[in-house]
């Protein structure tokens, strides 16, 4: 039997990474994508490659059409088909809105939102024709609920989760689930801005008392790539109980 295929994108490190690494353990074929951080990505290829899986690294900015379209014309000849597409690809910006450049707002909307469409747009003619695929989208508990000095950020995940919404009604017919997980304060790069003390008054706020883990996503993640065809349209919280 043929392996299953998963794509991750924004998958050099974090979450990403760590959702790419849990389908490699699981046995399926990966392909991996982030838009600067080519050692990274190299390095987690490697690492994925370790789990006697084929893994293919694409260097480049999903939310630019053209390349994403590179990318997806890479997948077609060297697999042939896709069954889980992950749009985890995103970058924050933290500061006040009104000091936000017209060039920053382009930018996150860009990574963050404009990325899951392409990614989308193109996935669905590769699933169609196998009459199944799952699609899971990286959210935050900002796209819920809204973070002060987080406003773009904010949005763009507030887009992702109508988006998903939307999408999952269009695609159900055709057995094709979309879910997003908004997750929390998770333990990544993302949130090693803060200071100590800033850090422990955060923890204080999470009832769970701790950060999540990236591995965690990643098992929630898998569960939806693989599991589950009755649940779709859902925004599920991954925050240990904090928002």
């Amino acid at each position: 039997m043929a392996k299953k295929v998963v794509l991750v994108t924004g998958a050099s490190r974090g979450i990403g990474k760590a959702i790419a690494v849990k389908f490699a353990k699981k046995g399926y074929n990966v392909i991996i994508n982030c838009a600067h951080r080519e050692q990274e990505l190299m390095q987690t290829k490697k690492e994925i490659e370790s789990y006697q899986v084929t893994c293919a690294a694409f260097l480049g900015d999903m939310g630019d059409m053209a390349v994403c379209e590179q990318l997806f014309s890479m997948i077609r000849k060297q697999f042939g088909s896709l069954d889980v597409l992950v749009n985890n690809a995103g970058i924050d910006y933290i500061g006040l809105l009104q000091d936000m450049s017209p060039e920053d707002w382009d930018r996150i909307l860009r990574t963050n939102l404009t990325s899951v469409f392409n990614c989308c747009k193109l996935a669905i003619p590769l699933m169609l024709p196998a009459g199944h695929g799952k699609i899971v989208n990286i959210s935050s508990v900002w796209g819920c609920v809204g973070a002060s000095c987080e406003v773009a950020y904010s949005a763009t995940k507030g887009g992702i989760n109508a988006f998903t919404k939307a999408l999952a009604k269009e695609l159900a017919p055709s057995n094709i689930q979309v879910n997003a997980v908004a997750c929390g304060a998770i333990d990544t790069e993302m949130n090693q801005w803060l200071e100590e003390d800033e850090l422990i008054q955060l923890v204080e706020e999470i009832p769970a008392g701790r950060l999540g883990r990236a591995e965690e996503v990643a098992d929630f993640v898998y569960h939806l790539g693989y599991k589950g065809s009755y649940l779709t349209g859902q925004v599920i919280g991954l925050d240990g109980g904090w928002i």
